[in-house]
């Protein structure tokens, strides 16, 4: 361990009290909040739906809370102060993304559907295939997004309450699943979306302090800090321009397209963002919601430039890369640094009041996760499929509840072994699974007349199969130091993201399924009839 990480725990260990005080403040008032929306949880509608209570404005605020997760917090800003330019194009794609779920998602899928994507596919489907094959979907998808958070959570707590070595780090992530799981199991989607609301305000006033405390460090003059942010680096001007992550060679590239196709398409596909549109109580309220959320998502990602390069300004690259391989920990070492430094008061408080902020962001997107993934399980799998429709909303809501566990033990064990891992790098991942098999599906659902069952279960099978093998044989998973699995090498797929070739895949078996079989709506009735709920919400709710 070298000087700095010594005085860095040293002075965690001085500040203890503190650290550990504001941690649990935070984690006792959103479980109250939580144990207070619980309450008021009497049927399927609020704990899936929240009651469609919401505005477009609280919507908003909540969607940015779930959409601006460990990835955006932690991840981009490590990316950005190990790669400079190449780690800031995560968040151009991550906001570029919104795009596709304002013109062609949100209002459509609010209307046509009650709790899930799945409503929107079985509509014109056979219902029991296609809400299996939905639900299959949404609870893969939501795994490998739960990965990243528990990466970071074991990051972050590790760094401020100087836990050292895997098994310390192994410890906290089961600790966040576990409160994840206490959010979903009592407060279901009302208790969720009022932590996302909290979480996103503390989440924008954290990063708008750490912004203008380093602006002012360089006289708020931009170009100072990027110019300070290169040299620091040891790259140069080369910090500053493509390729230093992804130019190294022609593969590194071809993965950059991957990666852009992933992030600008995935959003769309995301269940728990497609799960929000359904809290609010007009398709006007959705678009006003996405229209909010752009406004706060962008200004959060502009300030990531701050935090990055910051972070590349006033820390060298071995204090950032000794804490975390992967840089995970670069803004709230950034957040030290510009309060005092390790050995100041003011460094120690400013670490622990971000920390508890990126924890907050942790909390809120692993909820919304398990939200997601737990209502499709009870309502596309268990309610449609096992009990084929005759499930009571008790008995719905029961399941979900005992399926959040299920799925929050999965992701607990799965984050133990991806915890080398950039948060960032796995939720692009996850985009890349949402973008081969749920936004093809859903598309094809919507505008298609002609789209059947057959195309529908090809494309959500076949996208979702290619994503996740193409991943396992990947240089993510073994074949490199930084792997999930570095003793092992069974990677032959060269590409990290495997959106270039998943993407387009689920898209071809989309059609190719449904012109290969029978058409089951000749007369186009039930494609007119949720073309009509798709325009009005007539009969979706």
């Amino acid at each position: 361990m070298n000087t700095y990480l010594q005085v860095a725990a040293a002075d965690a260990s001085e500040h203890r009290t503190l650290i550990i005080t504001l941690f649990s403040v935070f984690v006792a008032a959103t479980l109250g909040v939580t144990v207070w929306a619980g309450r008021r949880t009497k049927d399927a509608t609020d704990y899936y739906a929240g009651g469609r209570s919401f505005s477009g404005f609280q919507n908003g605020l909540a969607i940015s809370g779930d959409y601006m997760s460990a990835a955006s917090f932690l991840g981009i800003a490590g990316a950005i102060s190990l790669f400079g330019y190449d780690g800031f194009l995560y968040s151009i794609g991550f906001l570029v993304a919104w795009l596709v779920a304002l013109l062609l998602v949100a209002e459509p899928l609010r209307n046509s559907g009650r709790f899930t994507m799945g409503d929107v596919l079985a509509y014109r489907m056979r219902q029991r295939p296609v809400r299996t094959a939905a639900g299959v979907s949404t609870i893969v998808v939501s795994i490998f997004y739960l990965l990243a958070q528990m990466v970071g959570a074991g990051a972050l707590v590790a760094l401020l309450l100087g836990v050292s070595g895997d098994a310390g780090k192994n410890v906290i992530v089961v600790l966040v699943g576990v409160v994840m799981i206490l959010y979903v199991t009592i407060g279901g989607m009302k208790g969720t979306t009022w932590v996302q609301m909290i979480k996103a305000c503390l989440l924008i006033a954290g990063t708008l302090l750490i912004t203008f405390l380093v602006m002012l460090k360089f006289d708020f003059n931009i170009s100072t800090l990027l110019g300070a942010a290169a040299e620091n680096s040891g790259q140069g001007a080369a910090f500053l321009e493509p390729g230093l992550k992804y130019g190294v060679s022609t593969t590194t590239e071809i993965d950059f397209i991957s990666l852009g196709l992933a992030l600008v398409l995935g959003t769309a596909g995301l269940p728990h963002i497609l799960i929000r549109f359904y809290t609010v109580p007009t398709a006007r309220a959705a678009r006003k919601s996405v229209i909010w959320a752009i406004g706060i998502i962008g200004a959060f990602y502009l300030m990531t430039i701050a935090l990055g390069f910051g972070a590349a300004a006033l820390l060298s690259r071995k204090e950032i890369t000794e804490s975390d391989a992967a840089g995970n920990t670069a803004a709230p070492l950034l957040a030290q640094n510009i309060g005092g430094g390790a050995d100041s008061a003011g460094g120690a408080i400013l670490l622990a009041v971000i920390c508890a902020v990126a924890f907050a962001t942790i909390l809120a997107v692993v909820a919304g996760l398990t939200l997601a993934s737990s209502s499709s399980f009870a309502h596309d799998l268990y309610a449609n499929v096992i009990r084929k429709g005759k499930a009571s909303d008790r008995e719905e809501v029961k399941a979900a509840r005992v399926s959040s566990i299920l799925i929050g033990g999965v992701a607990i064990v799965l984050g133990i072994f991806a915890g080398k891992l950039n948060v960032a790098f796995l939720v692009a991942l996850a985009f890349a699974v949402a973008a081969s098999a749920n936004l093809p599906t859903i598309l094809y659902s919507l505008f298609w007349k002609r789209f059947n069952t057959t195309g529908s279960l090809w494309s959500i099978y076949g996208g979702l199969s290619s994503s996740v093998l193409l991943v396992v044989f990947s240089p993510v998973v073994s074949g490199n130091p930084s792997a999930m699995f570095p003793g092992a090498d069974f990677q032959w797929f060269p590409l990290n993201n495997p959106g270039l070739v998943s993407i387009p895949l689920g898209f071809l078996l989309g059609w190719l399924g449904t012109v290969v079989s029978k058409n089951e709506d000749v007369d186009g009735r039930k494609y007119a009839e949720l073309e009509v709920r798709s325009l009005t919400g007539t009969g979706a709710h």
